[in-house]
């Protein structure tokens, strides 16, 4: 959510970052908020009016009472009746006024950073460097879910039974994989100074609109029936809620944290041979890195934030990219976002394992998370990024470190967590 004061003093702004989101179906919302704000602060004018004239002749009324001059009294109390049953009105006016403000402020795109490139959709975004040599051996390496299944750690038939399309059973060496990968993310985000946290895994309606979009939680949520709570997609949302309404001593900034949870997504995407397997899940887990910092120690921490992905997925020997979201792609909180995309060498192309994304004071306005300085408190930013999100983070794993002989070499940063392992054998 943006400072509505851009709009009562920058309209033009706001619609041309809406136009620079090709988001034209927005612009009049621009407008209607003005326009109803404009509406809202005369009446609220007019509302503190009829309250000082109704102190005052409630402070008549105590005169007169005390002077015996019944009569008169009564009839100034009947004029203060009138005015709160109009104070009533107004106010009921104004709360339905302030109630379509807040409606779409609520959609209205953050302010991007100047440096966001420009385009309609993902096929525009811009790659910034790569990391790692891609490599294709001269040999095939099948699809992941066939090697996973080759080595009997795959069971998506029974799942199936149990769950539906969208789940898994990780069986195995393939599973102690997937959690050695979690740990080992644990342990490098803490000794890169992150407080490790486990946070809720369901939220209140409340904080999961004040940390994403709607759109976003139609598509990503699920709710629990005849309740309100939600389960959470990442653990993003329940660390930045933690923080809800709250002041935080500024010397307590920046506040790092890396939190684990298991998340839960209603999507599913495309259909076809890439989505059989475990690339796009209902369910998975995930390390994940927060910052509340400052406004300007933002961009130090976006680029801070990055490496540390890129390092944890090159300390696993999997090649990757950083691809800068363009405008189009862009998420409607977000003021810049970079994802990592890691190496397939089947496909011969990269595909997504994070997301790195400062969020400036979208959430912490929306959610009311200040930080306490010297003259003023302010609204804090707040930055996230993916540590890793597995069995995503896992199909890069496996690929990039497939043997001819069907066996799989567990990178050395993994071995200590798999009982000092150093490959797992095709069965």
């Amino acid at each position: 959510m943006i400072d509505i004061n851009l709009i009562r003093n920058n309209a033009p702004l706001v619609k041309e970052n809406i136009k620079k989101k090709f988001q034209d179906e927005k612009l009049k919302l621009v407008d209607e908020v003005k326009d109803f704000d404009e509406q809202a602060r005369k009446l609220k004018q007019d509302i503190d009016q009829k309250r000082n004239e109704r102190k005052t002749k409630s402070d008549q009324i105590g005169l007169l009472m005390k002077n015996k001059e019944i009569e008169q009294a009564n009839s100034i109390k009947v004029e203060v009746t009138k005015i709160n049953a109009e104070i009533e009105e107004s106010e009921k006016v104004l709360e339905e006024l302030n109630q379509k403000i807040n409606e779409r402020m609520l959609v209205i795109p953050n302010i991007m950073d100047p440096s966001v490139p420009i385009g309609e959709d993902d096929s525009k975004n811009v790659e910034l460097e790569r990391f790692g040599e891609p490599f294709v051996p001269d040999y095939e390496i099948p699809y992941h879910a066939d090697i996973c299944e080759a080595v009997g750690g795959l069971d998506k038939e029974s799942a199936g039974r149990t769950s539906g399309e969208g789940f898994y059973y990780l069986l195995g060496d393939v599973a102690r994989l997937h959690e050695a990968m979690l740990a080992y993310a644990r342990d490098y985000m803490i000794e890169n100074g992150f407080e490790y946290c486990i946070p809720p895994f369901l939220i209140h309606s409340d904080v999961v609109t004040g940390v994403m979009s709607f759109p976003e939680m139609d598509a990503m949520m699920y709710k629990i029936e005849n309740e309100d709570l939600y389960l959470i997609g990442t653990s993003e949302h329940s660390m930045i809620g933690r923080f809800k309404g709250q002041i935080i001593p500024e010397e307590k900034l920046p506040i790092c944290l890396t939190s684990y949870s298991p998340c839960f997504r209603k999507e599913k995407g495309a259909h076809g041979i890439e989505e059989r397997g475990l690339y796009r899940v209902h369910q998975f887990e995930k390390q994940e890195m927060i910052v509340l910092c400052k406004p300007e120690d933002e961009m130090a921490f976006y680029n801070k934030m990055l490496m540390l992905t890129v390092n944890f997925f090159r300390s696993l020997d999997v090649p990757v990219r950083t691809l800068e979201c363009c405008s189009g792609d862009l998420a409607d909180l977000k003021v810049k976002s970079c994802d990592v995309e890691a190496w397939s060498p089947r496909q011969k192309k990269y595909f997504e394992v994070g997301s790195c994304s400062t969020l400036g004071d979208a959430q912490s306005r929306r959610l009311q998370i200040r930080a306490k300085g010297k003259d003023k408190n302010y609204l804090v930013t707040t930055l996230n990024n993916t540590v890793v999100a597995t069995p995503r983070g896992l199909i890069g794993v496996i690929e990039n470190n497939y043997q001819k002989d069907g066996s799989i070499l567990i990178p050395k940063v993994l071995q200590k967590y798999m009982g000092g392992k150093t490959k797992i054998e095709k069965k």
